[in-house]
């Protein structure tokens, strides 16, 4: 495929997107590799670059720049570089990944019986096909240690380089970590772009990596053990490179959890959330759980934007399929996987993605961020019925510095809550107990329009009654800017409105009162607001 003594000849050459990218010519030129006469850039080629750099994509920027030393180049060595061929249709642009704009770049150079540079295989195949003259690069990959790895440690966590800013590191281990200066000189423009395009050249060659978001402004990449998000303005306000990798992998049996929870774990545990902030080991101890269940020959796949968990090659690892996680669960359900370890769920369909993978009988366990274990139960509510939560969530683990520091089982009753007595106030209750001890901790049910959490253990009734309190006050100032309420129990709250407001607050035979205290769950006694009234005169009570 190669054209023999090209290299040396006086030839008029096109470039193709993918060699302009790859930053080869302005290389040869400067190494004298090349003696062309004539350099030929496709409209088409520049057309392209500049749609993706207006969409701050990388390989857009390293096009770009690369045509400008070109230039720099062709100017001082004598070479004539001139731009040819039409501009590509919006039907050309739209067929694009169809191989229509390498199609509009071989037509220039059949046209101007020129050789073809190109750095693509399939182009090179297709080129040499048509009978064009061809010159295929075949790319040289950098391995990480030459691109980034000279900054990480056996202690780093992650680098963080920036723009005008001396080159950061974490280090330490999960929840105890530091932010260390690695050296005194700030990062450049011209380092950190050179650090970007060998991260490009590396996954694009190998295949050993993946562009997991592309968008505007932000690059998201799974290179290995390293997850690569790149930012540029005007997203960020200066161009930023956050390389973060694993520690540690570490077995279940690592964690030195109880024999009755590895028991639920193995035959149980089938709604599973582990809960932690950011950096503590979530991911680690997911990781952990993905190889533990596929150790129990099930099938193991995972959910995951970036694809950063460590896992064994046989345990699947699914990315949003078009951007969206409920269509990669349609194909799952089809897969029939016994458990699958979603990390992480952020947005609301991710919610209900996992509730709907959950009930249609899949083991799931999810990735959430949360400041304590309660709160992971928290971001559930509103975003499923409160009765289906314990279907779908029946275990919460929470992490922090890397260990199993709190463990929660859901249960569902119908029972009166903690700190109501009346019988007539029996609803749905879903009680958070810690696992280990059996104690009851928070309830969570329905109060008013509101699902709520109220802590149970060690607690006067304080939080219900100041929460109901607020809900009965808001009601009857509907009735009575200035009416004030007094709880005597969970169960029973005191209203005092103006005497001319009370008829409407009671309603005919009593129905608006009635309605109200169905509604809240609490019984409402009205009194006159005015304390000179005579109080029985002014009392009523339905």
């Amino acid at each position: 495929m190669n054209v023999p003594g090209h290299s040396r000849m006086k030839e008029k050459i096109v470039l193709d997107t993918s060699v302009v990218v790859d930053g080869l010519i302005s290389k040869m030129l400067n190494e004298e590799e090349l003696d062309c006469g004539k350099i030929i850039i496709p409209t088409a080629v520049l057309d392209e670059l500049q749609a993706q750099a207006s969409k701050n994509r990388e390989p857009g920027f390293l096009g770009l720049s690369e045509l400008k030393e070109i230039r720099k180049v062709c100017d001082t060595k004598s070479v004539v570089l001139v731009f040819q061929g039409g501009r590509p249709s919006m039907e050309d642009i739209q067929l694009a990944r169809s191989g229509r704009i390498d199609a509009i770049i071989r037509d220039v150079a059949k046209k101007e019986a020129a050789t073809l540079y190109t750095a693509d295989y399939v182009q090179a195949l297709v080129a040499e096909a048509e009978g064009v003259r061809v010159r295929h690069f075949p790319a040289q990959p950098r391995p990480p240690s030459d691109i980034f790895e000279t900054f990480f440690d056996e202690n780093t966590l992650s680098i963080h380089l920036k723009d005008g800013v001396p080159p950061k590191a974490k280090k330490g281990k999960p929840g105890q970590f530091e932010l260390v200066p690695i050296r005194k000189e700030v990062c450049s423009a011209e380092e950190l772009e050179e650090i970007i395009k060998g991260i490009h050249e590396s996954i694009r060659i190998e295949k050993k990596g993946t562009v997991e978001l592309s968008r505007n402004g932000a690059t998201i990449i799974q290179m290995g053990t390293y997850r690569i998000a790149i930012t540029r303005p005007s997203l960020s306000d200066a161009v930023e490179v956050t390389i973060v990798r694993p520690l540690v992998k570490l077995k279940l049996e690592d964690y030195h959890l109880s024999s009755k929870l590895m028991d639920r774990l193995k035959s149980h545990a089938e709604g599973i959330l582990i809960a932690g902030p950011p950096g503590h080991g979530k991911t680690t101890f997911a990781t952990s759980v993905a190889e533990f269940y596929s150790g129990l020959a099930k099938i193991v796949k995972t959910f995951e934007s970036p694809r950063d968990l460590q896992v064994g090659r046989e345990i699947t690892q699914y990315g949003p399929l078009e951007g969206d996680f409920e269509k990669t669960a349609e194909i799952l359900l089809l897969v029939r996987p016994d458990y699958t370890i979603f990390d992480e769920i952020r947005r609301t369909r991710d919610f209900t993605v996992f509730a709907d993978m959950r009930l249609a009988g899949v083991g799931m366990v999810g990735v959430v961020h949360a400041s304590n274990a309660v709160d992971a139960v928290q971001r559930f509510l509103g975003r499923i019925e409160l009765g289906m939560i314990p279907h779908v969530i029946d275990t919460v683990v929470f992490i922090r510095d890397g260990a199993v520091k709190k463990v929660y089982e859901l249960t569902l009753l119908v029972k009166v809550p903690s700190g109501m007595t009346e019988a007539d106030l029996a609803r749905p209750v879903v009680e958070v107990r810690d696992f280990e001890t059996k104690k009851l901790e928070y309830e969570i049910y329905t109060f008013g329009e509101e699902s709520i959490i109220v802590p149970v253990s060690g607690r006067a009734a304080s939080p219900v009654e100041r929460l109901a309190e607020e809900r009965v006050l808001q009601l009857v100032k509907k009735f009575d800017p200035r009416a004030d309420v007094e709880l005597r129990s969970g169960s029973k709250a005191i209203v005092r409105v103006d005497k001319s407001a009370i008829p409407k607050l009671i309603g005919r035979g009593g129905s608006m009162i009635s309605e109200i205290e169905d509604d809240l769950g609490i019984r409402i006694d009205v009194e006159a607001r005015n304390p000179t009234e005579d109080r029985k005169r002014g009392h009523y009570k339905k």
